[in-house]
């Protein structure tokens, strides 16, 4: 197995806090695209948990605004 600079030593490795629950963030709204293109790959596909390091109540949030900022034409449904 290859030296892997990004693992901690003793093979524990940090969990991803959410960027939400670290600002007490009741409400993400949906007309802040800037904030919501950090959750969205360069393809125009919202991003899972697992890579962006958010809770769960949080990302069902990003997702609807996401949704909802797509449907408004503030962001794009696809990229090419």
């Amino acid at each position: 197995m290859a030296y892997d600079k990004n693992r901690r030593p003793g093979g524990k490795s940090r969990r991803k806090v959410c960027a939400f629950c670290a600002e007490k963030v009741d409400y993400i709204d949906y007309k802040d695209t800037a904030k919501l293109r950090r959750y969205v790959s360069e393809r125009a596909k919202i991003l899972p948990r697992r890579v962006t390091g958010t809770c769960a109540k949080h990302q069902r949030m990003v997702t609807t605004a996401v949704k909802r900022a797509r449907y408004m034409s503030l962001m794009p449904y696809i990229n090419d």
